[in-house]
């Protein structure tokens, strides 16, 4: 973080950190009442310069939905220090929103089209009784969930394949097909974690995953039923979404000459 003045029309890139519970979603909604991150954020971001900034974002995440790496950028429209943009915009920012760091990066540098891949955790507090202090930021299963029978079978999904079972209905992207780098599942006491990597996510994309491994972690689906979900591209036959309280985006991946430093996870609940 720098206090050294930057020209107007630098390309500033955030790193943002939000609980979604009381927004709705990410994307700014023009001439409507409702809560948005995007919102929020242009709105001290604005104070901050005296004039409107629009903010263009890695990923848009949904209602409900939490980010611990969200990165945004915006071309500064008045001469700033990175230290006035960070500290400036979380004065003005709300308690569930918070700009981690703020990095100057050159004018070809793009929030969304720059990204390599995208990381989600998806949390599950499998339990007899629900957490009262968690019901916003973890998923709910009462089942005993088999987190082996999970992991096993999130390894059918590996690699470039065609996610139409997967996306929602509402999806607007040109092609259903998405590169899934990671899959992880594993339990830590009555948590278990779902965690993936892929080039980019669909509508949806993740929390359908997400149920789907629920299914198979409460031996409603097996690995085979998986694979032949994965191969009948219809999202119709797919189980229930998963909560969306339960999912965070976690990072977000450049190339190295952009030189965006990466953050650790902020404490989450729970794990």
């Amino acid at each position: 973080m720098s206090s050294a003045v930057l020209p107007s029309g630098q390309r500033v890139a955030l790193v943002i950190e939000y609980d979604g519970a009381s927004f709705h979603g990410w994307q700014l909604q023009t001439g409507s009442a409702v809560r948005t991150v995007q919102a929020e954020l242009e709105n001290a971001l604005g104070l901050v310069a005296g004039q409107p900034v629009r903010l263009i974002c890695a990923g848009r995440t949904d209602t409900g939905v939490h980010a611990t790496h969200q990165v945004a950028h915006f071309d500064a429209p008045v001469s700033r220090s990175t230290r006035s943009w960070l500290l400036g915009s979380n004065r003005n920012l709300p308690d569930s929103i918070v700009v981690r760091g703020a990095h100057v990066v050159p004018a070809d540098f793009h929030a969304r089209f720059s990204a390599l891949s995208r990381r989600y955790l998806y949390l599950i507090h499998n339990s007899p009784v629900a957490s009262a202090i968690a019901v916003n930021r973890v998923a709910w299963v009462r089942p005993e969930l088999n987190a082996g029978a999970m992991h096993d079978a999130a390894q059918i999904l590996l690699g470039e394949q065609d996610f139409s079972s997967f996306r929602a209905a509402a999806c607007q992207s040109a092609t259903a097909l998405r590169c899934l780098h990671n899959m992880e599942v594993r339990r830590q006491g009555e948590l278990v974690l779902i965690e993936m990597q892929a080039n980019a996510f669909l509508y949806h994309m993740a929390r359908n995953i997400a149920g789907a491994l629920i299914a198979v972690g409460r031996g409603l689906l097996t690995s085979a039923d998986l694979a032949e979900l994965l191969q009948a591209r219809d999202r119709r036959l797919a189980p229930d979404t998963a909560a969306a309280h339960g999912l965070y985006l976690t990072g977000v991946t450049y190339p190295k000459n952009f030189d965006l430093p990466v953050y650790s996870p902020g404490p989450i609940i729970l794990q």
